[in-house]
């Protein structure tokens, strides 16, 4: 029997579902998502300053291996996120979402502002590259737990019927993120110039991050734990849930686990390939201005911020399934057709080729923040979801590093082209495994409503289901009576 016909066969009652005020979920929004706008402010600012950075910490490097260098630190720090994820999953569900989350985003903000302290190479030489490597390391541990547990927070307190339009706010965040980085960026360098911003300028992007840390802070300190947590909470302490060991937690999920990282490894790859590395490509590889590079990737970023919540609310009504599966065939069919326009040098093409991969980017960071905390238990939402997501992003943390390497080696233009091919049919084997998710509680949970009224509606359609379901045993018993007489008739020695 599916785990949705278990849920739906469960005694229910008005009471037991769960109803959130608007108010409620609209902080937890607020505050999930500034956390991740840091995270990826940060992501967005490197990948924009990696020429820079190469520079001003590989001096006497080449400008290939200089780009190659700063692009592998920031690869490196996703080998501890995995352990980041580990440690924070089980803080998060022994301890609760929110305290984890108001954790994190300390460590992260602390680690990202370090950053502009460090003295340059030509300062006090290799220590230069030894410091910014450990200030990625730490902000790579904290970043383990603050996309998952903010998945979380947010799908918790999520009402069943919109959890795809609110956990697309999350990665919205992040695009939001990535566009604010990339405008200071742009800002401060037409500020002081190109000399005076590679001299002392690019500090200033990763001193931002101190405020906002504060801010953040601040808004998830204010919290409330989710409703979901609450509950959970009660039952451990009445004990009915068991406590699990890590291998346990592993072994009762694998099936999500391993869609899961299916999932995450497709998306976050073509997000950092069009985030992360076309900055570089553009200015690298194709020699065009970099001013105008990043003022194409901030405009495609746009367009995302616009896509995203209109992806998230159809997702609603048409499922998550959909877009995973169209986000994944359009990369494969068309990811040559877009860098042969992003090869052409003509800006009209450019934007065009960069804005169809960040559609099919839409497609897939739209619902997957509704997607996967679906995939888990509450006991273990935290934890699992948490060594799944980390396992996928450490494979996808090197998508620049390779794609730069691969470009190198083989100087084809079309290099990153084949590797989000490959990674298409991942995501589309991947969603051909996965049950849908929209308008159905979280895994093992009873259903949560925005108000009375629709709380009521879904009552009555776990009634209805119940009715269509008597109604359907019903006739599967009248079939299998004729067709046991059909059998009694056939065997002379057997009476009815």
């Amino acid at each position: 029997m599916s785990e949705a016909t278990q849920t739906d066969l469960q005694p229910m009652e008005l009471n037991d579902i769960t109803i959130i005020s608007d108010d409620q979920f609209k902080k937890a929004i607020t505050a999930a998502s500034l956390g991740n706008a840091i995270e990826w402010f940060d992501f967005g600012v490197y990948g924009f300053l990696a020429y820079v950075l190469g520079k001003v910490f590989f001096p006497e490097a080449s400008p290939s291996v200089q780009l190659v260098a700063s692009l592998a630190t920031f690869s490196v720090p996703f080998l501890v996120r995995p352990l980041g994820g580990i440690f924070f999953g089980i803080l998060g569900d022994k301890f609760g979402r929110q305290k984890v989350l108001a954790v994190t985003i300390i460590i992260m903000s602390v680690s990202t502002f370090s950053i502009g302290l460090i003295p340059s190479y030509a300062t006090i030489g290799i220590w230069a590259p030894i410091l910014l490597l450990i200030a990625k390391l730490a902000q790579g541990f904290s970043v383990g737990g603050e996309y998952t547990g903010a998945a979380i927070f947010v799908a918790e307190y999520a009402p069943d019927r919109k959890r795809g339009f609110l956990g697309s706010w999350l990665d919205f965040g992040s695009i939001a993120g990535f566009v604010l980085g990339a405008g200071v960026v742009v800002s401060i360098t037409m500020l002081l110039g190109q000399e005076r911003f590679e001299e002392w300028g690019w500090r200033i992007p990763f001193f931002i991050a101190g405020p906002l840390g504060i801010l953040g802070m601040y808004l998830r300190s204010a919290l409330d734990e989710t409703p979901t947590f609450q509950k959970h909470s009660e039952s451990v302490e009445n004990g009915s849930v068991k406590k699990q060991s890590l291998m346990e937690v592993i072994q009762e999920n694998g099936r999500g686990i391993l869609i899961c990282i299916g999932l995450v490894i497709t998306t976050n790859v073509t997000y950092y390939m069009l985030l992360t590395y076309m900055p570089s490509y553009l200015s690298h590889n194709l020699k065009y201005s970099a001013d105008h590079g990043v003022l194409i990737i901030i405009a495609i970023m746009l367009g995302i911020l616009l896509i995203q919540p209109v992806i998230g609310l159809l997702s609603d009504r048409f499922g998550r399934k959909i877009f995973v599966r169209a986000g994944s065939l359009g990369l494969f069919i068309f990811s040559i057709p877009a860098f042969y326009l992003i090869n052409t040098g003509s800006v009209v093409f450019i934007f065009f080729g960069l804005m169809f991969l960040a559609t099919m980017l839409s497609f897939f960071t739209g619902v997957m923040a509704s997607i996967l905390p679906a995939l888990f238990p509450t006991h273990v939402r935290y934890s699992a979801m948490a060594i799944a997501f980390n396992i996928s992003v450490l494979v996808a943390g090197f998508t620049p590093t390779a794609a730069a390497w691969l470009v190198e080696a083989t100087s084809n233009l079309y290099m990153p082209a084949y590797y989000l091919m490959i990674i298409a049919v991942i995501g589309f084997l991947t969603v051909n495994h996965m049950k849908e998710t929209a308008n159905r509680p979280l895994r093992g949970e009873t259903p949560v409503a925005s108000d009375r009224a629709e709380a009521k509606e879904i009552l009555q359609a776990h009634y209805d289901r119940i009715e269509a379901r008597i109604e359907s045993i019903d006739e599967e018993i009248e079939r299998l009576q004729k067709r046991r007489g059909q059998l009694i008739q056939q065997h002379p020695e057997i009476n009815d």
